[in-house]
């Protein structure tokens, strides 16, 4: 027998340069997203000249104050704010006073001249002249009557009857006090005594004293309103405050083809930024910013999912290329999407996380479903620089969140399409949501379309990672649980084939498979990718079934008739030859390496002892498997539990005692042997290992009760 070389173990390429390997990609997606998302904050900027005419229809590309028109609107505002007085009303009674006064003082001279007339002698006494009258009125009457008040308004108010007098004062009084409420300012004071005498002028009074009370309201109607410089600053305050700014719309036309370019036109051309070429660069450094910090967490993710052992290159180029399909989607329907039709309803942008899901892990998924939705939000910002769509990016999160919430207990592919009825019913709430929310009024047809657009999104997200599935597991050589679950199948041929060449390794398998799942869910490893590894570990035994004791049922054992060497080789071979059939079967790597390393380097101790007996001088190294040792936590669970299985199963009365002893002395041999020295499994694991391990064949070997047998009559 000739030796065989010891399995180099060596790193793969990527995990060496890991750096390269994830920054890379990483860098690629970024100037991707870039140059995908330029046109959505950069604007094109114009050389144009004053009084030209436009080549084009110009649009604003932001929403932007008007500055310099509002300041006009609201200087015309405050101009067109008249000053506010204050009306003494101190004046206006002090002035009514006066009147009443004069009205009171000759109704008094007149009683006391009758009085004087009655019980004088009627030959003697003679009347008093208009002019004593007045000369007595004057005495009785305040200085500032007497000052500004012809005598002779006075001697034509006495020579009128005194009930005509009383007419004359109410009808004079209430005018006055009319037009001294309005407010007398010193440059209407003519106004305002005009509009009094045309009052008296149409009344039906006397002519005398018409023309008496004409000249009186000279005397009456005096300044009361004075300048209130308080007033009329808070007024002006007011009405400036008032003033709507005057704003240049995003998507506004500022001039269209063949439209002169005035200056007014060419002030708002250079306010929005369409002529300033520096300030339209400040746009891309924000978005570079943006971009940055968008592929700086994706490189996170991708550095810790490397530091657990759950990177490699195909999970790399899966999150490569999901994110390029999922963006580039987003783009091609935003060319089409207007602020009216809202097709971003219709994005199946679903369709990456359902797959980084099934194909990496949830964390990713939902880490990738926040990031895929604020780039959504930027894309679908209508071309508006320094605006994003929370729309669209708040509807992209849920309705990516909700795939993967509802993308569970994957049994089958019809697993995606459950999921898919669930993200519809979110779609549709979250499109319900925006209506409802939103104060513009919507016809019932567009909340149908905008509820089907909804729906649609959730079924072709589905569809879309139906069919995207097999590329990424077949191209990218990532074995999903999906994927897993089909070759579990009894009804896969090499299973087939195993349990009808081999009935006994077939039983085996399923023995080690029910006892590596279970001990690797315990560790937090991938039980069920350890449940479908065990199932083809020995499917290289199929090539030389009887030589294997299991399947050994009612016949010779045919290493009776063959030397140990020889018997070595052909059990020594069955990992490998397992492998190559795994491989022109097209299984996945993960399952070839479980069945190329699960008996990693161990020694075949029965035929190196058996070839001991008659050669004391044998090679070790030639009973030993060639390997490699298992490199991951599922191919070293299965290489415990393969040995322990076949070391129980032998038992004829296994007990809890005889299966811990059994289990210890295999896990003990197996490091000592430094056959897990190149898995991450910890010391901490393996003891979880080995006690899941004794708990789940305590419970399949269980002791039962012996029935009596019926004697023979």
């Amino acid at each position: 027998m000739k030796k065989k070389k010891l399995f180099n173990v060596k790193l793969p390429f990527y995990m060496k340069n890991k750096y390269i390997y994830i920054l890379l990609p990483v860098t690629i997606l970024a100037v991707f997203f870039f140059f995908v998302t330029l046109n959505n904050v950069h604007t094109e900027t114009y050389e144009l000249e004053r009084f030209n005419s436009a080549k084009e229809t110009i649009h604003s590309p932001i929403t932007i104050e008007n500055e310099q028109e509002t300041e006009r609107k609201t200087r015309e505002t405050v101009q067109s704010v008249e000053d506010r007085y204050n009306i003494s009303n101190e004046i206006t009674d002090e002035r009514v006073a006066y009147i009443n006064e004069i009205f009171d003082a000759i109704a008094k001279l007149e009683e006391e001249n009758t009085n004087n007339e009655e019980s004088g002698d009627d030959n003697t006494a003679e009347p008093l002249s208009n002019q004593e009258k007045v000369q007595q009125l004057k005495q009785i009457l305040s200085p500032e009557i007497t000052e500004q008040l012809n005598d002779g308004v006075l001697a034509q108010l006495i020579e009128v009857p005194s009930s005509e007098r009383e007419k004359g004062r109410t009808l004079f009084i209430s005018s006055l006090e009319d037009t001294l409420e309005n407010g007398v300012r010193i440059e209407n004071i003519q106004s305002a005594v005009s509009t009094m005498q045309q009052n008296i002028k149409y009344s039906t009074m006397d002519s005398n004293l018409k023309e008496s009370l004409t000249k009186l309201s000279e005397f009456a109607v005096i300044e009361n309103s004075f300048f209130d410089i308080d007033k009329t600053n808070t007024a002006r305050k007011d009405a400036a405050s008032s003033v709507e700014p005057v704003m240049i719309r995003a998507g506004e036309v500022i001039v269209r083809e063949g439209q002169i370019i005035t200056n007014e036109i060419y002030e708002k051309l250079n306010l929005v930024g369409l002529l300033n070429k520096e300030r339209n660069f400040f746009p891309i450094i924000g978005l570079s910013l943006l971009i940055i910090l968008i592929c700086g967490v994706i490189a996170y993710e991708m550095f810790r999912l490397n530091k657990i052992g759950q990177l490699d290159k195909g999970k790399i180029g899966s999150i490569f290329f999901i994110s390029f399909i999922v963006i580039l989607l987003m783009k091609i329907v935003s060319l089409y999407s207007t602020t009216g039709n809202q097709l971003f309803y219709v994005v199946p942008v679903a369709t990456g996380v359902l797959l980084v899901k099934l194909l990496i892990h949830e964390r990713t998924a939902i880490l990738l479903a926040g990031l895929y939705a604020v780039l959504g939000s930027i894309i679908f910002n209508s071309q508006i620089p320094g605006s994003l769509n929370v729309e669209a990016g708040t509807y992209f999160f849920f309705s990516q969140l909700a795939g993967v919430i509802f993308l569970m207990n994957v049994k089958d592919r019809f697993a995606i399409l459950k999921a898919g009825f669930g993200m519809m019913a979110i779609n549709i709430i979250t499109v319900l949501l925006f209506v409802f929310l939103s104060f513009e009024k919507y016809a019932i047809t567009d909340l149908f379309i905008q509820a089907g657009f909804g729906a649609a999104s959730a079924f072709l997200s589905a569809v879309l990672t139906l069919g995207l599935l097999p590329f990424f597991e077949t191209s990218l050589g990532i074995l999903s649980d999906i994927k897993l679950l089909q070759l579990s199948s009894p009804n896969q041929p090499l299973l087939k084939k195993l349990l009808t060449e081999a009935p006994g390794t077939y039983h085996h398998s399923i023995m080690v498979a029910n006892i590596s799942e279970t001990a690797c869910e315990a560790v937090g490893a991938n039980g069920l990718l350890a449940r479908v590894g065990a199932y083809y570990h020995d499917i290289g035994k199929t090539v030389r079934p009887h030589y294997f004791i299991e399947n050994q049922l009612s016949i010779n054992n045919p290493h009776d008739e063959i030397p140990p060497g020889q018997s070595a080789e052909i059990i020594i071979n069955h990992p490998y030859d397992g492998a190559k059939m795994l491989k022109e079967h097209r299984l996945p790597k993960e399952i070839i390496d479980i069945a190329k390393q699960h008996h990693g380097t161990t020694l075949l101790k029965y035929f190196y002892y058996k070839e001991k007996e008659t050669n004391k001088h044998v090679n070790e190294e030639n009973y030993r498997y060639p390997g490699p040792k298992p490199q991951s936590k599922e191919a070293a669970i299965i290489c415990i539990s393969d040995s322990v299985e076949a070391a129980v199963r032998s038992l004829k009365e296994p007990t809890k005692e005889k299966i811990e002893e059994i289990v210890s002395s295999i896990v003990n041999d197996r490091m000592m042997d430094g056959q897990l020295d190149e898995s991450p499994l910890t010391l901490k694991e393996l003891k979880i290992v080995h006690r899941t391990i004794c708990d789940t064949l305590k419970g399949i070997f269980h002791s039962r009760i012996q029935y009596p047998m019926k004697e023979a009559k």
